[in-house]
Formats: structure tokens, C-alpha cells, sequence
């Protein structure tokens, strides 16, 4: 099966380094997951940071409970970072966020952060992987970003009319 991708933007009217430095903090990861996933970091603290790091966590997908195990696989302080899964629901999982820094502008005076996110992912299972990622994988994937999004904006500002 073939790999899909999802990419996503938010402009943040905040620093790079403290977007990246909140985002980056495996303290987080509760904060920017829906509480539908019932999202648990099963992985004792202190949390492991940066490159090497691996994460343990149980949530749950449409009432599912699932297993998954994350590797940060990059780590440029500041800039990016990546992630992938090395166990859990799918075939394949690797996350790379990115931080840009952005001019002052008319919506951002002071400046603020472009945050990326590039998903590439695939289901696996063939064409019954197809069929979950076309009705399910790639709604949920948007529904997750979307909240991901309202939790940053809550946080750093931005969002319409910021």
C-alpha cells in the first residue's frame, strides 16, 4: 500500500523558541491529544528528551485500546524534530514538526511561528487499509491536528481575526 501524507499549518503570534520549547516537552503530549483518545503516557517521568528518546502510551482509537511506542528520530533544538512510531497501529508513522520564525506583520506585530507538521503514514493491510485509511485514518488524523490546534492557539494566541 502506498504511503499517504498529511501536512498542517498554524501561524502562532509567540517565539520560536517558545513554541518549539512547548511543543518539544514530552510534559505536553496529554495537553495536545483529544481527551476522546483518553491518551496516557505510560512511560515514567521524568519524561526522556531529544533525539534517542522513546515513549510509551496507551489511547484509544474509535473505543479501541492501543499500544503504541515512539522513537525521536531527529532533534534540531529550535528548528525541528521527528518522531516515529516504532510499534503500534500502523505500517508505517514518522511526524516531523517544523518551527519558522515569521516577520512582524500586520496580523503578528511582533513577529510569531509558523509551525508545520508533516505526517507520512500508511495503514497497511491492504485493500482493507485502503478502505480504513479513506473513512477513517485521514478524518481522524484532521479532527487530532484541529484540536492540536485550538490547544495552541489557546495557549500562544492566534486563530481568526488574532
Amino acid at each position: 500500500m502506498k504511503e499517504s501524507v498529511f501536512i498542517t499549518v498554524v501561524d502562532l503570534p509567540a517565539p520560536r523558541e517558545e513554541v518549539f520549547s512547548f511543543f518539544a516537552d514530552p510534559e505536553n503530549l496529554e495537553r495536545l491529544t483529544p481527551p476522546w483518545m483518553k491518551f496516557e503516557v505510560l512511560t515514567p517521568k521524568p519524561l526522556p528528551r531529544g533525539e534517542g528518546a522513546l515513549f510509551d502510551y496507551r489511547l484509544r482509537v474509535h473505543g479501541l485500546p492501543l499500544r503504541w511506542r515512539t522513537l525521536i528520530d531527529g532533534f534540531v533544538p529550535g528548528e525541528r524534530f521527528s518522531d516515529r512510531q516504532v510499534s503500534g497501529p500502523y505500517a508505517l508513522w514518522h511526524h516531523t514538526h517544523r518551527f519558522e520564525a515569521l516577520p512582524p506583520s500586520s496580523a503578528m506585530p511582533r513577529g510569531g511561528t509558523r509551525m508545520t507538521d508533516l505526517v507520512r503514514y500508511r495503514v497497511g493491510w491492504g485493500l482493507l487499509g485502503r478502505l480504513v485509511d479513506a473513512c477513517w485514518v485521514r478524518h481522524d488524523i484532521a479532527r487530532i491536528f484541529r484540536f492540536r490546534k485550538e490547544i495552541l492557539e489557546q495557549r500562544f494566541g492566534g486563530g481568526p481575526g488574532a
